[in-house]
């Protein structure tokens, strides 16, 4: 007999599909292209998919019934992740559980890095000599022969596909050509050949799969000019916004093929988008390189991720093979070369490898650290002789999870504020209706309450302050920073003291895992001649509030750059230099990875950081409440 099917619609980009009879609201959303906020993998535990049933019967499971007051659950509020399907639907999905008007860092800051172009594929014109009685030789021989001759290179493979073509390509081309020649592990491979002089069109694409969003730049490869960058959201956050998450869904439901095949489908979508206003075929682009952690690489590639969560930490590969776009069913020419930039550990990929490469850390005399701050803190140090590197799990407090109102860098989240006699003022971005706070907004947050003595320096609020945006619910002590009647959600947008207390632990294990860096290393952090900051995060990032809590060692502020998107910087320059590549395969292999989770010191060093800004004063010497 066949299953039942239901129609289940969306609200309000009035979007449908078809699932079957039991599949849940969420595998309904995935299947539709429809994001709805999902932290914890459909796992019921985070409360962020919250939807409310317009029309249609459901039964809310008891497990979501502690996320919804009485008032709630009467309105049809249910967890998306939780809630099957079994009659027609229609869905709406309250502004809190969108992702509307993502912020998306497309560029960096950092000045642009000296290199010498030479892409990792080349394009190279040729006249070759007609063949003759007393020169008969192949046409592949042919090719390669004038090839050595040109460049010096010996030996060149050839594609079978450039085979087929070799013929008839040459005779139409009066035997001048253009092929593409791509720096393979052990030499140099004949990709593509064209007729005539094609010198002119040569394109690569710079990506950054990144946890929270996708960044592309298409590049011409002749002079490193970039022509467009454009960037979306990562769209297997429906599958769970941090990598733990994904790692199960691919993993414990079989989604290893979901979850590739939308990271395929995004950036195809990015290339079609940078090139509708170009006239640019996509056969002209002959290159990419991605950049992303080791969890993203893995789901990039179809590599199983599951080992990279468990103890001894060990992902399939931390060098990738070099793939052709046709294998990866990317879109641009069939015979273009693909390269995934090296990881070095689990939780330290190839984002950071571009992130040193596009700092130059490993180049220069003086220690420089380069910090990435998400629900991974990814930290390097390093110089020209030594570079150490390891990663914190921070948790998704600074990506708006595991707090009431947290919120991704979306329109309508705050990520200014400020505290005055009482008085607050903030900013959003899109500067729409406030409808959450995003992390800059967070430790903003956090540093005004601490500063105007609501909070003392252990997070706990001061219980007799005399401030009518203060009261206990449910015996949870809160602050309201935006009152019902001023949201985007026309609910109050609070803070309570188990959300201080979250956020502590996270700004905790961030600096804790560049002071064990440090103290591993044998230096102070004052010793530190440049904190190189990177990533969305760091875009609203107040620096002397992010010193004021403990987050960002206490420095002088100048020696502190934000430098915007590293990875993609770095993928950038690798695509345009095979000096670059190699380099970063060469960073890959020597940065030491320092495992937190079974290092002492770090454990120590975090119980001391859960306080504001350190329980040791010493450590923040211009930092005074």
């Amino acid at each position: 007999m066949a299953t039942k099917k239901y129609q289940v619609n969306f609200m309000p980009i009035n979007r449908s599909t078809f699932v079957e009879e039991g599949a849940t609201i969420a595998e309904a959303a995935q299947k539709a292209d429809v994001y709805i906020k999902n932290l914890c993998g459909g796992q019921g535990i985070c409360g962020q998919c919250r939807v409310q049933i317009i029309s249609g019967k459901v039964e809310l499971e008891d497990k979501a019934k502690a996320f919804f007051s009485k008032e709630e659950i009467e309105k049809g509020y249910v967890l998306a992740c939780q809630t099957k399907v079994y009659d027609n639907l229609e869905v709406l999905i309250p502004p809190e559980s969108r992702m509307e008007g993502a912020k998306i860092l497309t560029g960096e800051m950092l000045k642009a890095t000296e290199i010498e172009i030479e892409p990792i594929v080349k394009k190279i014109f040729l006249e070759l000599p007609k063949p003759t009685i007393e020169d008969n030789v192949s046409d592949s021989t042919r090719l390669s022969r004038e090839l050595r001759k040109k460049t010096g290179w010996h030996g060149y493979d050839i594609s079978i596909s450039c085979l087929r073509k070799l013929n008839s390509t040459l005779r139409e081309g009066d035997f001048k050509i253009t092929p593409s020649i791509a720096k393979h592990r052990n030499g140099y491979k004949i990709i593509d050949v064209e007729k005539n002089d094609t010198t002119d069109t040569h394109y690569g694409i710079a990506v950054d799969v990144g946890t929270t969003t996708v960044v592309a730049q298409i590049v011409e490869m002749n002079t490193g000019r970039v022509l467009g960058v454009t960037g979306a959201p990562n769209p297997q956050a429906s599958y769970g916004e941090d990598v733990i998450s994904r790692i199960i869904y691919a993993c414990n439901k079989n989604g290893l093929g979901e979850l590739h095949e939308v990271i395929i489908k995004t950036i195809n979508q990015l290339i079609q988008n940078l090139l509708s206003e170009k006239d640019i075929s996509l056969n002209s682009i002959i290159a990419m390189v991605a950049a992303g952690n080791t969890t993203m690489s893995h789901l990039l590639l179809g590599l199983m991720p599951c080992t990279i969560r468990l103890e001894p930490y060990v992902p399939v590969a931390d060098i990738y093979p070099q793939v052709t776009a046709k294998e990866m069913n990317i879109n641009i020419n069939p015979e273009a070369i693909i390269e995934t930039l090296p990881s070095v550990a689990s939780y330290v990929g190839g984002d950071i490898v571009a992130g040193v490469l596009a700092c130059g850390i490993a180049e220069r005399p003086e220690i420089t650290a380069l910090i990435d701050i998400g629900t991974n803190g990814e930290i390097a140090i390093g110089n020209s002789e030594w570079l150490v590197c390891c990663s914190a799990s921070a948790g998704p407090a600074f990506e708006g999870g595991g707090t009431r109102c947290g919120m991704r860098a979306t329109r309508g989240a705050i990520n200014e504020l400020s505290i005055s006699d009482g008085k607050i003022t903030y900013k959003t971005i899109g500067n729409a209706k406030p409808r959450g706070l995003c992390g800059s907004g967070l430790i903003d947050c956090i540093y005004e309450l601490v500063k105007n003595k609501i909070i003392r320096p252990d997070g706990k609020f001061e219980r007799d302050i005399k401030d009518e945006r203060f009261s206990v619910v449910d015996g949870i002590p809160q602050y309201v920073i935006v009152p019902a009647e001023e949201s985007g959600t026309k609910q109050p947008i609070v803070i309570t003291e188990t959300d201080i207390d979250n956020l502590i632990k996270s700004k905790g294990a961030i600096f804790a895992a560049m002071k064990s860096l440090a103290d591993y290393i044998g230096i102070g952090l004052d010793q530190i001649e440049k904190l190189y900051v990177a990533g969305g995060f760091g875009n609203y990032l107040n620096i002397e509030k992010a010193i004021g809590i403990g987050l960002l060692p206490d420095i002088p502020r100048e020696k502190i750059e934000f430098v915007g998107n590293t990875s993609l910087a770095g993928a950038r320059i690798c695509l345009l230099s095979e000096k670059a590549l190699e380099k970063a395969f060469i960073i890959s292999r020597a940065m030491t990875n320092i495992e937190l989770s079974v290092y002492q010191p770090f454990m120590d060093e975090f119980v001391a950081a859960l306080f504001l800004p350190h329980t040791n004063k010493e450590l923040f010497p211009s930092i005074n409440y």
